[in-house]
């Protein structure tokens, strides 16, 4: 089609055309090239915004969809809504190593129970006391950390609103501490990642893509880790995350499946995960048993051995990854839950199932979670908890009905 305009257009101009005639037809190619090239590159759109254009991957674009206004949390309260009971530990004798992502309502982003006042005091805490080692944007996430804000002032209000009450528009209140949350002026009096993290009782971590189409974790509030900090973390690559803490077979296992995951990601969707640890103390936003945290040295290493039963804890966490529609950042929300084992042994089916759990480990995973340090003394505990309960008739077939990760 193009070719036969060409082939006319020449021959018009041998045929003494006016110049106004020749520069008419000239338009009109150009424009249908112009198509042309648009349908083209339409076509080649993948999944959430990504684009392949000769087998490379383009930038992120900027997408207008918005989640729907949350439902109400039922019956929430402060007083009065314990933490779910997330127990994700599967029997053995196999371990296996996957990322155990499920899609999730976009109404269940955030996550909120009567913990939220230690939480909250946690946090203020730490802040005050250790500030941008703990909260920190660097100037490529500083788009995204706003945007992040700015979704959570939406969100929250409407999900939770016996907790923060709109004031108006980029305005919210928290009715419990009485705080002010103000994102509609400028600038921000404080880092807004700062800001963010006192919002929810979840870690916020803010991975942004560059463009060799990798991403970089360039913004966080990483107030309750427990075993990481954020100034060893911030401004890594998603494979550098892993591999500079030897996470177990990442490369070979988990690796693409990450990849492929940040590049499918779509603005409407939430995924989440949980992923479960020991910790020989009782230490929410630092395990002080691995070591002082701003020591050169921590680690399993340095956990005491021994340990009597009533150190023991299970630290499990709930992720959630989604993409922020503006900037194409990944959001991860990380909930910490922080249990006795004396108090979680009590539970129908879980120390025998826990305990099914921990022999499972291989190698690399019982070396990456100190297994060494509570091995003897934990599955003791657990084993002897598990014969009490099948003395008392507690039927195993029983628990097939119950749903993972509970």
């Amino acid at each position: 089609m193009i070719a036969d305009l060409v082939q006319n257009a020449e021959t018009l101009v041998q045929e003494k055309f006016t110049p106004e005639r020749v520069v008419l037809f000239a338009s009109l190619i150009i424009c249908i090239l112009l198509i042309f090239i648009w349908n083209s590159h339409t076509r080649a759109k993948k999944f959430f915004g990504l684009k392949q254009k000769a087998g490379q991957a383009e930038m992120w674009v900027p997408s207008n969809i918005r989640w729907p206004t949350p439902r109400e949390y039922p019956n929430w309260s402060i007083e009065t809504t314990k933490p779910l009971p997330y127990r994700p530990f599967k029997y053995g004798p196999k371990y296996f190593v996957t990322i155990g992502l499920r899609n999730t309502k976009p109404e269940d982003w955030i996550e909120m129970d009567n913990e939220f006042p230690r939480f909250y005091h946690e946090k203020m805490a730490r802040i005050k006391s250790r500030g941008p080692k703990c909260c920190r944007t660097l100037p490529e996430g500083y788009d995204a950390a706003v945007e992040l804000l700015e979704e959570l002032v939406e969100y929250l209000p409407s999900r939770y609103p016996t907790l923060y009450s709109r004031v108006k528009k980029g305005v919210i209140k928290n009715l419990w501490s009485e705080e002010i949350i103000d994102t509609a002026s400028r600038p921000f009096a404080e880092d807004p990642m700062q800001i963010a993290g006192r919002l929810t009782q979840d870690d916020l971590a803010v991975m942004i893509e560059k463009p060799n189409v990798n991403y970089y974790f360039m913004a966080g509030a990483i107030l309750l880790a427990g075993f990481w900090r954020l100034e060893d973390k911030l401004g890594l690559s998603l494979r550098e995350i892993h591999t500079s803490a030897q996470v177990p077979h990442y490369e070979e296992r988990l690796e693409k499946g990450m990849n492929n995951l940040f590049r499918r990601l779509k603005p409407e969707q939430l995924v989440t995960r949980n992923n479960y640890t020991l910790q020989l103390d009782g230490d929410l936003p630092w395990s002080s048993s691995i070591g002082r945290e701003d020591s050169d040295d921590i680690g399993w290493h340095n956990a005491p051995d021994g340990r009597s039963i009533e150190y023991h804890h299970l630290r499990t966490e709930r992720q959630s990854l989604r993409r922020l529609p503006r900037t194409g950042a990944i959001v991860f929300t990380i909930h910490t839950y922080l249990v006795p084992i004396t108090q979680i042994a009590k539970e129908d089916y879980v120390p025998g199932r826990l305990a099914s759990a921990i022999r499972s480990w291989d190698d690399t995973v019982s070396v990456y979670k100190g297994q060494a340090k509570f091995k003897h003394i934990l599955l003791d505990y657990l084993d002897e908890q598990h014969r009490i309960q099948i003395d008392k008739g507690l039927n195993l077939e029983d628990e097939d009905s119950r749903r993972y990760p509970w």
